[in-house]
């Protein structure tokens, strides 16, 4: 692959790359092919298509990209789930959810899950944080009862994509601020600030709006609460501490890796190490399904074989999820070897536009394009950073510059991301209900983002 060029121009890539997405929908949505047989076939077409050298496609880009996706995501789905099974199973969720029915009242539970998720989403990466969050997400959602899925779920999971978009410490914000130059702390000030308004509007707004649209049962994916519920079910504050256990742990990683990137501490000492090693997302969540294992089963006179198959059957149950999106992971790889990002970049950036727009644009183009948001995020700060770091702007035009890409590399997440799966499967929505629900919703969130930066580019 290193000595491989692409040939094709700007405009045969592109144009396959609209083919495929259109082949996807028709398979998935019309002949009812299942997503992940789809998202291979169209996959391995479209690495044909593009020229890339058939001798390696498989292993060096279709084995590669699912393998890459599924690094991160399939341990942070598998554990995630481990722990909302234990909390549901232990019937903690059922206690979460009527202490926060009676705290907050019924018309205000979605906000408050919001809320939560939105506090809960600074140091977690979006996936982590909505399978952790998303068992008591759907306890409130039963507890209260009714079609009512969309409203809540979609309040939970745009507070964590906000987040993770719009916020250090996480990877694409923090790599755009590094290329664009930013001030990383005026930077996190701005993200703050859109934050809350950007989830307001796309999140819980959009939520109840597209709810009363398209009424849904809540999922039974980790186990249904009027179930099986045990007798001596955990206390909230049990259950509550188990919850913020992993935010513990992996701000605890953020915030050394924080203060070693200043000198304060030295990253090299081995204490350092070990305790970054245990906050990293991975580790934090094995910590507490272990824990949970241990506080909600064992402890509460569960046997290690009942434990045992609830781990299992847990698992089975998001080995679909798991497969999806790494195969829609596998897409996007593809669309990025056969230099069709690259293309699209090179593209717009000859059109000549504010500084502040191009890298809207561009960010948005690259992410419908080839699907990942932090890819998006890191390409168009690399290609632009050189025209922003020699324009002179300040610090504040600097971070909003940074922002306004930020906002559009979550454009209108569709079939090339595998975010897109992850949601829509773990809300058991079939592909045309996320396209109209969480593809739009992610459109939103990212033109909110983008005239609030917009706003403080030009009153700053």
């Amino acid at each position: 692959m290193e000595d491989w060029t692409q040939t094709l121009g700007a405009a045969p890539l592109l144009g396959i790359a609209a083919a495929a997405v259109a082949l996807i929908l028709f398979l998935v949505i019309k002949v009812r092919l299942h997503a992940f047989l789809v998202l291979i076939v169209v996959s391995l077409l479209t690495a044909i298509a593009t020229g890339l050298p058939m001798g390696v496609l498989v292993n060096d880009v279709l084995v590669s990209g699912f393998g890459s996706t599924l690094g991160s995501v399939a341990l942070l789905i598998g554990l995630g789930a481990i722990l909302g099974r234990l909390i549901e199973s232990s019937g903690g969720a059922k206690v979460v959810a009527e202490k926060m029915v009676s705290i907050f009242g019924e018309k205000r539970a979605a906000f408050a899950l919001g809320l939560t998720s939105l506090i809960l989403g600074f140091p977690i990466f979006f996936d982590a944080g909505l399978v952790v969050m998303l068992p008591i997400i759907f306890a409130v959602a039963r507890r209260i009862g009714g079609k009512n899925l969309l409203l809540y779920g979609f309040s939970g999971a745009a507070a964590f994509s906000v987040m993770h978009v719009f916020l250090p410490p996480h990877p694409g914000p923090v790599s755009a601020t590094e290329f664009f130059g930013a001030d990383l702390g005026i930077v996190m000030l701005i993200g703050l600030v859109i934050a809350f308004p950007t989830w307001y509007v796309s999140g819980y707004l959009w939520g109840k709006f597209v709810n009363s649209r398209y009424p849904m049962i809540v999922p039974a994916l980790f186990g249904a609460t009027d179930e099986d519920q045990p007798k001596n079910p955990p206390k909230f504050g049990t259950v509550i501490a188990i919850l913020l256990l992993p935010l513990v742990l992996i701000f605890l990683n953020t915030g050394l890796n924080a203060l070693g990137s200043v000198g304060a501490v030295d990253r090299d000492q081995t204490w350092v190490q070990a305790l970054m090693l245990i906050g990293t997302s991975p580790v934090a969540l094995l910590i507490t399904a272990l824990v949970a294992l241990l506080v909600l089963g064992k402890f509460r006179g569960e046997t290690g074989s009942a434990l045992e198959k609830l781990v299992e059957g847990t698992l089975g149950t998001v080995s679909s999820v798991i497969l999806i999106t790494g195969a829609g992971g596998m897409f996007g790889s593809v669309l990025r070897a056969s230099g069709i990002g690259d293309a699209l970049s090179e593209t717009l950036a000859d059109w000549g536009m504010p500084l502040i727009l191009a890298a809207y644009v561009i960010a948005v183009a690259l992410r419908v394009a080839q699907g990942s948001a932090t890819v998006a995020l890191v390409t168009t700060a690399g290609l632009l950073a050189p025209a922003v770091t020699s324009a002179g702007f300040s610090v504040v035009d600097t971070a909003a510059i940074t922002l306004a890409a930020a906002a559009g590399s979550v454009f209108a997440s569709h079939v090339n991301d595998s975010g897109f799966w992850l949601v829509g499967r773990l809300m058991d929505m079939d592909v045309k209900t996320t396209l109209k629900t969480w593809t739009v919703q992610q459109a939103i969130e990212s033109v909110v983002g983008f005239v609030l930066v917009l706003a403080v580019y030009a009153i700053f």
